[in-house]
């Protein structure tokens, strides 16, 4: 399993467990949430100066394995096992297009919190508790 699939499995939980009018807040709220992370993401890459990338690599360990013929004995072949693992790199970056962009995001950001408040109010409306 990837990292981001371990990461959905306890909000999908939660979901699950959720009212319909918190379902449908939290869904009024997902837009928000995302521009929060994006905007997060890129403070961070200006105040480091760089941004950081996720770079998956593939290794082939080779080994000697075990196997059982019919008659119990033993036999010993070569065998493979491919292991992939992810490290993280820096990367270059624009500074002036990242502020560029972090301006935009957080433009963009007011106005889905705003139409995100308008949902919210609909939900309220629509599940009373």
């Amino acid at each position: 399993m990837t990292r981001s699939t371990l990461l959905l499995i306890p909000l999908v939980v939660l979901t699950a467990c959720s009212t319909p009018r918190e379902q449908c807040i939290s869904s009024a709220n997902r837009s928000v949430a995302t521009l929060d992370r994006l905007i997060s993401v890129t403070r961070g890459n200006i105040g480091r100066g760089y941004a950081i990338a996720e770079v998956q690599d593939v290794r082939v360990l080779r080994s000697r394995c075990e196997g059982t013929n019919e008659d119990g004995s033993t036999f010993r072949f070569p065998c493979e096992e491919t292991e992939t693992f992810t490290r993280r790199v820096p990367v270059t970056i624009d500074i002036a297009e990242e502020r560029t962009k972090l301006a935009q995001l957080e433009s963009r950001r007011e106005q889905q919190a705003s139409d995100a408040q308008a949902r919210i109010q609909q939900c309220i409306a629509v599940h009373p508790e």
